[in-house]
This record gives C-alpha cells, sequence and structure tokens, in this order.
C-alpha cells in the first residue's frame, strides 16, 4: 500500500546486555526471515543492522538466539523504525517480564529545607531491570498521589499516568520515560510564592540527587520534564523558569497563573530561558485567560510558538483530575514524543 520511488535505507543499532545470545531482527517485510546483524560490535553489547524498503516506515521485532538454540521475540508490540530520519536509530528491547512498568515502593527521604519528608513514588518503564544498557528521560510530576492509584488519588480518580505512558511506548509515538510522582505537602503554601522557592530547592537538592543515585537518568535538561496541573503547574513554571539549567521542559496544565505568584511579571521582565513550555486550559473558567495571558507573554517575549511554547484550549473541559489525565498525552508527546526527540538529538 505504501511505497516510496527510491529505496530507503538506514541503519538500526539493537542495544542488548552481552552473554545471552546474539540478536538477529524479523520485520513486516517478511516475518518468516531472519535478518542479520551487519556488525556486532567488539563488546557485543551492539548489533548494527542495515536496513532497505521502498516505504517510509518498517515494522520490526529483535528476536534472541539463545546458546541452547531457542528464538525469543522481544516482549511488546512491534517496534517501529521510521526510514525517512537520518542517523542510526538505536532500540533497548527485552525479552523477559511483562509488557507493562513498574512501580517503586514510596520513597521517604527527611527534607531539612521543608522541614518534613518527602514522598516519592517512582514508575521504571518495562525492560527497566533486564536491559542495564538504558538510561532514560525523567518526568517529575507533581500532586503524586493523584497520579497512579485511585486509592490513593483526591476522590478516589487518579492521572492514570502509567496507562498513557504504556499506551504512547506500544503506539511508538514516544520514548520510554521514568516518571517521579513527588507527593504534595501544604499545596496552597508549597505550589505558591513564596513557598515554592524553598520546595524547588529541596526537589533540586535532596529529590534528584537521590533520584539520579537509584535510576539510570539521562541527565541532559532536554531530557528532564516537570510537570503538574493548577498549582501544581504553576511551581511546574517557576522550576523550569528558575532552573532552566536542570529542567528543560515544563508541562502546565490549567495553571492558576498569577493567583500567588510573579511568574508573568518575570516572563515579561526577565532574559529567556532555554526550557520549552507546555501550557494548556479547559474553558470555560479552568484558568482559561490567565494561561492565555501567560502564553502571550512568552510570545511577547520572543518565544517561537510549537518549537519553544505550545499553548492549547480544550472547550467545555473541566478542573479535575480526570480532564487533566484524558489529555496527558498531549504533553507527554511534546515533551519525549518521537519527532520531540529527533528535534533534541536522539533517534528513537
Amino acid at each position: 500500500m505504501y511505497q516510496t520511488e527510491t529505496l530507503l535505507r538506514r541503519r538500526l543499532d539493537v542495544r542488548y546486555p552481552p552473554g545471552r545470545g546474539r540478536i538477529v531482527l524479523r520485520t513486516d517485510l517478511d516475518w518468516e526471515k531472519d535478518v542479520e546483524p551487519a556488525e556486532v560490535t567488539e563488546d557485543g553489547a551492539t548489533h548494527r543492522f542495515q536496513l532497505e524498503a521502498r516505504r517510509p516506515f518498517l515494522y520490526f521485532k529483535p528476536c534472541l538466539k539463545t546458546p541452547d538454540g531457542e528464538q525469543r521475540w522481544a516482549v511488546g508490540r512491534d517496534m517501529l523504525v521510521l526510514m525517512t530520519a537520518s542517523g542510526a536509530a538505536e532500540v533497548y528491547p527485552h525479552f523477559d517480564g511483562p509488557e507493562s512498568g513498574s512501580f517503586t515502593p514510596v520513597l521517604e527521604k527527611d527534607s531539612s529545607i521543608l522541614g518534613r519528608k518527602h514522598l516519592v513514588r517512582m514508575y521504571l518503564p518495562p525492560g527497566y531491570e533486564e536491559n542495564t544498557l538504558r538510561s532514560y528521560p525523567i518526568f517529575y510530576m507533581q500532586d503524586g498521589k493523584n497520579l497512579f492509584f485511585p486509592e490513593e488519588a483526591f476522590l478516589g480518580n487518579e492521572w492514570k499516568v502509567d496507562r498513557a505512558v504504556s499506551l504512547l511506548d506500544a503506539m511508538n509515538a514516544m520514548d520510554k520515560v521514568v516518571v517521579v510522582g513527588i507527593h504534595s505537602g501544604d499545596r496552597m503554601t508549597e505550589y505558591t510564592r513564596p513557598g515554592y522557592e524553598a520546595y524547588a530547592r529541596a526537589v533540586v537538592e535532596e529529590v534528584k540527587p537521590e533520584v539520579d543515585q537509584r535510576l539510570r537518568i539521562l541527565q541532559s535538561p532536554r531530557e528532564t520534564g516537570v510537570l503538574g496541573s493548577s498549582l501544581g503547574g504553576v511551581v511546574s513554571f517557576y522550576m523550569a523558569w528558575e532552573y532552566s539549567n536542570i529542567f528543560g521542559y515544563a508541562a502546565c496544565m490549567s495553571s492558576t497563573f498569577s493567583h500567588r505568584d510573579n511568574l508573568v511579571e518575570r516572563v515579561l521582565s526577565e532574559p529567556k530561558r532555554e526550557s520549552r513550555f507546555y501550557l494548556d486550559s479547559g474553558w470555560p473558567g479552568d484558568n482559561f485567560e490567565v494561561t492565555l495571558a501567560m502564553a502571550m507573554a512568552l510570545a511577547s517575549r520572543g518565544y517561537r510558538n510549537r518549537e519553544e511554547f505550545l499553548h492549547l484550549v480544550f472547550p467545555e473541559e473541566g478542573h479535575d483530575e480526570a480532564a487533566w489525565g484524558r489529555r496527558l498525552h498531549l504533553p507527554l508527546q511534546v515533551g519525549f514524543g518521537k519527532v520531540a526527540a529527533t528535534a533534541r538529538g536522539r533517534s528513537i
């Protein structure tokens, strides 16, 4: 059905810890035929394939040929390689365990800055434990109790973050990510001015070093995002503005800009930051006007729409966890989708 006039070529690097066997591919050009690697690196960790097709994409599956003759297909749905992208694509398959990700227990850490305990739960993508060659982009999300489990969430309505991330991964629409859900303390104090100054410093100086020590995380600001809604959107914006050397992307949903913060004034008067911003709201109400005002402030300061910030409005959407969960896939894709990854200089 899909056809290009020219033969397209692209290199695909399959990275997997050596010692369990060798990697071959099966593709939708012929699911019954093994595609052998053109090269295997000296350490045995990377199998390089030279793919050719007369169409813009291929679906494929890495297969592990074990020493005892077994051929094991990678866990999960078929993977997608785009033949139109430049550079080598990298994939990190796993061959054991479930298709879904996993959760850590709640991590407790004393905060000398806030005078209370941090409570943090982390979502790990599927294959995290098995394929140890991979490091991941990361999202720090506010209101961690509302993200994953109904028994923890406000009124029993969680965002279903793990489902959104898993679905985008299955679609081959987004890179696999680690999600850190930070439980809130006194939201009205810590998510607004001046309390968000201490809260953000506590995340930077106490939470993030602990996460970095425990998990395989990509350290670039371009691979580090922060996300929140309502007051959580305000503190997320503040974190990316104040610590743009750490948080290169902030997604701010239904944010209460100018309620108890000076962020609009700061955008209008201070130098541009390197961070990118996603802003959205429902309508009517749902902080539509102040979110639009913040978007206009960014535009007036030279931020390029769709490149350095994006603003969206959702007619008749409300101000609640269900609404934010329904549209969560958008800021996730803007931050770490395939096209966004290419713009950041990564090929997936």
